[in-house]
This record gives structure tokens, sequence and C-alpha cells, in this order.
């Protein structure tokens, strides 16, 4: 695995407004950059036999309009696909949690793919999350995504990252407070709260959520 504060400074972080097919929502941002041709990306985002490699194993209708399923993860519906630029989908992951997932792929100047990854969720969703759980809760759920990317970045370098024993290394840890820190910089900035209480966000993550922590589980 590459270093992992390189891995944590290769993504540009944001959490804002955006629209969702029910009205209002809000989005966590992921964008980096692969060292990798866009079909080369897309494929391993789109093959199941790839994608199982990096992430979980994945069944269904896999074309426009079909339903997947993914391991562990979640399911949905195959909203939009345009290879390999495009590529959104529904994201359920509980009752009443219809959420979308959208990848978007360009070339940058030097030949590899820029990567952009968008989970809009539905306003009240987010604002419930945000009044329950503070926005521990969003940091938590950016970071469940940077450990994806990371996994992708692996398999597209030749290495299959195995999460599931990966886990409970002190790498993991480590990865795991960096991303939240990361996402508690994105946080302040889309909600206007202090240092202090950013802060005290990212201290509530790594108790709750991080690796070796009381509950030591990731979203």
């Amino acid at each position: 695995m590459s270093n992992v504060l390189d891995q944590i400074n290769a993504a540009h972080r944001e959490i804002s407004t955006y629209p969702v097919a029910t009205g209002e929502g809000r989005s966590l941002l992921l964008r980096r950059t692969y060292d990798a041709s866009a079909d080369d990306v897309w494929d391993a985002c789109t093959d199941p036999k790839r994608i199982s490699r990096w992430l979980a194993p994945v069944t269904g209708d896999l074309q426009l309009g079909g339903a997947f399923q993914i391991e562990g993860r979640a399911n949905g519906e195959i909203l939009h696909c345009d290879k390999p630029r495009l590529l959104k989908v529904t994201w359920e992951y509980g009752q009443g949690s219809v959420t979308e997932v959208e990848i978007r792929l360009s070339k940058d100047s030097k030949g590899g793919t820029v990567f952009e990854l968008r989970h809009a969720s539905p306003a009240e969703i987010v604002d419930e999350l945000v009044r329950t759980q503070g926005p521990a809760g969003a940091v938590a759920n950016g970071a469940g995504w940077d450990l994806v990317l990371l996994g992708l970045d692996g398999f597209l370098q030749g290495e299959d990252l195995d999460t599931a024993r990966w886990k409970d290394t002190p790498q993991m840890r480590e990865f795991t407070i960096r991303s939240y820190h990361a996402w508690g910089a994105a946080s302040q900035a889309a909600w206007g709260i202090s240092a202090d209480d950013i802060a005290t966000v990212v201290e509530y993550a790594v108790q709750q959520f991080a690796p070796g922590s009381s509950r030591g589980s990731n979203s």
C-alpha cells in the first residue's frame, strides 16, 4: 500500500448542497487522479469480476435500468451509463435511505484519469444525521468512501487490497483517523463550524467508528 499520508492528500473533498431526484440534497464529493486510462478505470468499476477484487461481489442485471446488489454494502438501480465518462446509480443501504452515487471520469493532462465520486442524499437524511450525531456521521461516511478509493487505487496498480484482513491493522487506523481529519475540514467549510467544535467532532468519530474504538466500524 502507498504511504497513508500520500493517499489522503491525493484526494480533494467537499460537502455541499446538490439536487437529487426528490429535491434538495447534500453531497459528499471525492476527486482524485489515477495513473490509468479512463477505459481501464471504467472497466474496474463496471466489470463484476474486477469489482469483486477491490470492493465486494456484485450481482444483478448490470445494464441501464437494471438492479444490482453489492454484497455487504448496498443495492440500487442503474440510472445512467455513458461509457467511459459517467455512471449514476441509486445507492440504498437500509429502508428509507435511497441515495445516489455518481462517478465521472475524464482525462488529465498527463494521460491519467480524473476520478470524481459524488454521494448525494436527500437533505432530510443528512440533516437528521447531523442533528443526531453532529457532522461525525458525515465524517465517518466520507472516510468509508476514502477506503473505497484506496482499494481501487491498489487494484489499478496490481495490488488486490483485502480490506477485511487490513481493517484491524495500525495502517488502517492511521488511514481512517487522517481521513476523519480531512473530512472534518470539509465539514467545517460546509457548515461553518468552529475549529474547536470540528476537533470535538473528529475525536467523537475516532472514538465511535475508527478501528480499535468501542464500535470499531466504518460506513
